[in-house]
């Protein structure tokens, strides 16, 4: 197997990982019929960063993927490194693929002498020498318009649905968004499993106290019902697992959580082990490590999907036809 895609003289793909989740990306470069490119990558004494290419990269469409994963800081650094080294090396398109975009929660200001650090590591990543990022379900969908360039946003929801849609009956389905923020995207998960109902849970957060809300009534019919609740992502655990025990309180038959990204901090996995959540379906666009996984944890992969939109981009395709059928 070659470590380069080529479309015709001229044009030539190469994937290149760092070391947050080589898993993903070789299962990436395996769905698009490549191997990584060769990276000597190791860290000094005190902690700075070494990268360097063991093959030419001159004139390569250039695809480098890296999960912001813990520890998310030397993640991000690390892929800088790489695409400051790819640029320099003359690689002809830099393409940024972060499943997992890190610091997406810090989108705006909420009070006052506060940074907009979603922003920052959009303009690090153009100022290292990017010309287009690649993510999967960010937190809020203004983050595409902090990059200055294309941004292909990858959406997970048709992959966790049609999931979750198979195993159920869908004529006693209730999608859950876990606030009300969060609606539009329930609504989605109901077109298309074909017109369930939805409902959300109110729920109030004190911006100075990170990682806790205050989980209120469910809003919406859940009686008898089996309830999908849905979110972007699981870091503590500590307001899903609550808007769980909310839903059969409320006369829930089953729940389910349906969420994209596994952060599953700290007690996150103890508290969905101990939840009375049925089953937690998740992507893999963050590694799990072993001692984080629960028998009724299931994990669908997103490299297929990542891999057809790095081969529209580079054949100069249309991304957004991955997801509504239109070029």
């Amino acid at each position: 197997m070659s470590n380069e895609l080529r479309l015709g003289s001229e044009k030539r793909l190469r994937i290149f990982t760092g070391r947050g989740y080589p898993e993903l990306a070789e299962e990436v470069a395996s769905e698009l019929g490549v191997t990584i490119t060769p990276t000597s990558a190791y860290d000094f004494a005190n902690g700075e960063i070494f990268i360097r290419f063991e093959e030419s990269v001159r004139g390569c469409d250039a695809f480098v993927i890296q999960s912001h994963a813990e520890p998310v800081n030397k993640q991000i650094m690390e892929q800088l490194i790489m695409v400051d080294a790819l640029k320099r090396a003359s690689a002809k398109r830099i393409t940024v693929i972060a499943p997992f975009y890190g610091y997406a929660r810090q989108d705006k200001k909420h009070r006052g002498r506060e940074p907009i650090s979603a922003r920052l590591m959009a303009d690090l990543f153009k100022t290292a020498g990017a010309d287009r990022l690649m993510t999967v379900d960010l937190h809020t969908s203004q983050i595409q318009g902090f990059f200055d360039g294309p941004v292909d946003h990858l959406f997970a929801l048709p992959l966790l649905a049609n999931y979750v849609g198979s195993k159920v009956d869908r004529t006693r389905l209730t999608i859950v968004s876990p606030d009300s923020g969060r609606v539009r995207v329930a609504e989605r998960w109901s077109d298309i499993l074909g017109g369930t109902q939805i409902a959300f849970i109110h729920k109030t957060r004190d911006p100075r106290i990170p990682n806790e809300a205050i989980t209120g009534r469910v809003v919406g019919e859940v009686e008898g019902q089996t309830c999908v609740v849905i979110d972007d992502m699981i870091d503590t655990a500590g307001t899903i697992t609550k808007a769980v025990d909310a839903l059969y309180n409320a006369g829930a038959k089953d729940v389910i959580i349906a969420a994209t990204h596994p952060v599953f901090s700290g007690p996150a996995a103890e508290r969905l082990m101990n939840s009375k959540v049925s089953e937690v379906v998740v992507v893999n666009t963050l590694p799990i490590p072993e001692e984080k996984k629960f028998p009724n944890l299931t994990v669908l992969s997103i490299a297929p999907l990542i891999a057809r939109a790095i081969k529209e981009v580079f054949e100069d395709g249309s991304v957004t036809s991955l997801f509504d059928g239109h070029s």
